[in-house]
């Protein structure tokens, strides 16, 4: 699984950040290594440097194999905050659309993404 993150200009942090968000989305996502390819993650500062309640915000996006990709967002004062809110929902989200593609016995579907 490949994980990728992204900032914009007012997001403070830099290697550090992306190491830290790197090896938080592996741990949190560790159950689906064999669904998902890619993880894409999005840091970004709403207000641009002012101060403001819940101004950081976080895109997830995940993308499942042979499956469209699965989004999540959360915004929050803190970008720790921000990333965990977005990673909860995000797993809600990719278990649901996991769980759509089996049938009750565990067996794929044949309704995938083309």
């Amino acid at each position: 699984m490949q994980i990728q993150v992204h900032t914009n200009d007012h997001i403070q942090g830099g290697e550090s950040l992306v190491r830290w968000v790197q090896e938080e989305a592996t741990t949190r996502l560790a159950r689906f290594r064999e669904h998902v390819t890619r993880v894409e993650v999005f840091l970004s500062d709403v207000d641009g440097g002012k101060s403001g309640v819940a101004d950081k915000r976080c895109v997830i996006e995940a993308r499942p194999a042979g499956r469209q990709p699965v989004a999540a967002h959360a915004e929050a004062p803190k970008v720790a905050d921000a990333f965990a809110a977005a990673a909860d929902k995000l797993l809600r989200s990719l278990g649901d659309d996991i769980a759509r593609a089996k049938d009750r016995q565990g067996r794929e579907t044949i309704r995938t993404a083309e």
